[in-house]
């Protein structure tokens, strides 16, 4: 299937945020050539600035597939911005209301006309505090093993730098440089044509995001931590700490003594 054009309102957007791009990072950037060259896909990247969707764009713009993010719906809402977000065929993502299965829906859409759809699979900025990928959403495994079209991880490293993560305050000197390496397909083979069960889904999310991860150690030239980040078993841990701590602040007089004795 052929790519899809550009179109008025990306070629618009690019040629606002091109040149202070240019101006504030250098460009790292590898793995253009396992970008496809047609037919629909997902790109599956890590999260770690709020400048990252900005400066990822501008590379998968000058791979000629530009990317549809999945974007909150407020946005489509906003003036200008929501015209530049309906322009540019970014999907909108409705939290906790009766729409909110119309973004998956949107995507495999999107995919099957052709389009890419740019997924942040960890669903937030990483909380990880070395800056690793967390645990995936199991959104782009839904897709992608829907659509068996091919999932190609990406990982960027540079953002975080410019703009570190939960900040408002740019970075922009020394001049930072902007790391991207987009790897070939995750093989996703194995979960075909098999029920789609929340089990399957964790481990096809599993490896999309263990292959993302592989691509920010090659940049990173480091090992990133055998288990992922998981925000939802830091939540439990930190709820048992809190229980804990309350209980002991509740206990009896001299009990303290005896447990420590």
């Amino acid at each position: 299937m052929p790519r899809r054009r550009i179109g008025f309102w990306y070629r618009f957007a690019a040629v606002i945020c091109k040149p202070p791009l240019v101006v504030l990072v250098k460009r790292d950037w590898r793995g253009m050539e396992n970008i496809p060259a047609g037919g629909g896909f997902i790109t599956a990247v890590n999260h770690n600035s709020h400048a990252d969707p900005f400066l990822y764009g501008h590379f998968q713009y000058n791979t000629g597939r530009v990317p549809r993010f999945l974007a909150k719906s407020g946005l489509f809402k906003k003036g200008f911005v929501g015209a530049a977000m309906r322009g540019t065929g970014q999907i909108p993502v409705y939290r906790e209301s009766t729409d909110a299965l119309s973004a998956f829906r949107s995507a495999i859409d999107a995919v099957e006309r052709g389009e890419c759809v740019a997924f942040y699979p960890e669903g937030t900025l990483t909380r990880d505090p070395d800056g690793w990928p967390m645990t995936g959403k199991t959104g782009a495994a839904r897709v992608a093993l829907r659509t068996k079209c091919p999932v190609i991880p990406v990982a960027q490293w540079g953002a975080n730098e410019l703009l570190p993560p939960y900040s408002k305050k740019l970075r922009v000197f020394p001049r930072k440089t902007h790391r991207v390496l987009a790897g070939p397909p995750v093989d996703l083979s194995r979960f075909y044509d098999r029920e789609m069960t929340p089990e399957l889904l964790k481990e096809a999310t599993g490896a999309i995001m263990a292959a993302v991860t592989r691509q920010l150690e090659e940049i990173r030239g480091e090992k990133a931590p055998d288990t992922p980040y998981d925000p939802r078993r830091e939540r439990r841990e930190q709820r048992r700490r809190t229980q804990a701590q309350t209980h002991g602040k509740a206990a009896p007089a001299g009990q303290g003594e005896e447990l420590s004795t």
